[in-house]
């Protein structure tokens, strides 16, 4: 079986944590090889400490999506990646085609960097990674009671861009069974029926006699 190498881009938002939860339940095997890839921007003004810190804050979040890892796959081959790079994703095309990635993984929010690939190389952004791309977005949260889903905050413009080679894909949650009630609790005293087991002979005595078995 050929090792696949699958590239998660690590950004601090939830959604990038979910497309990482996804993709080690529905995506990753035994034998894969996981990248988490963090690009931080840093513009030529900012001053060589400020980059640092920058550098191990974007340490610090691999490491968080690591513990993600080993929370759920133990013996998952695991490796991080945090390099500097812009805002327009140009960096991580670089490095996904430079690792020879089979799969980039990336959590869809507003300001996801597939919406400046998508306008930078229309509908070509699969065949500039030279892999397959899942673009995974946050599971919609049911609308609270006397609200309905037109009155919800409509989304930004920028998710109408068609994204033909871009497979769109949910968080698959498991279906929660309801839990057993053990007992009925009956409203009302009333309402319970007893039931006696019926002997296979029985006499009736009238009072004061004494019982025979027969």
């Amino acid at each position: 079986m050929d090792v696949r190498k699958i590239v998660v881009v690590v950004e601090d938002v939830e959604v990038s944590r979910t497309a990482l939860q996804w993709s080690l339940r529905n995506l990753l095997r035994y034998g894969d090889l996981l990248t988490l890839l963090h690009v931080f921007s840093a513009t030529k003004s900012m001053s060589k400490k400020k980059a640092r810190m920058l550098r191990l804050q974007g340490y610090h979040l691999a490491l968080s999506f690591k513990e993600i890892c080993n929370s759920n796959f133990f013996n998952t081959n695991i490796e991080m990646i945090v390099t500097e790079g812009d805002r327009e994703g140009r960096k991580i095309v670089a490095m996904v085609r430079e690792i020879g990635a089979s799969a980039l993984v990336v959590g869809l929010h507003h300001q996801s960097f597939l919406y400046k690939l998508a306008l930078a190389h229309g509908n070509n952004i699969a065949n500039s990674l030279s892999c397959r791309v899942l673009a995974i977005k946050q599971p919609e949260l049911a609308p609270p009671r006397g609200k309905t889903r037109d009155m919800l905050p409509p989304l930004d413009g920028s998710t109408t861009l068609d994204f033909s080679q871009i497979e769109i894909s949910g968080l698959q949650v498991p279906d929660i069974p309801t839990p057993k009630i053990p007992y009925r609790i009956c409203p009302s005293p009333s309402a319970i029926i007893w039931r006696s087991r019926r002997s296979r002979k029985k006499r009736s005595f009238s009072k004061g006699e004494t019982d025979v078995q027969t």
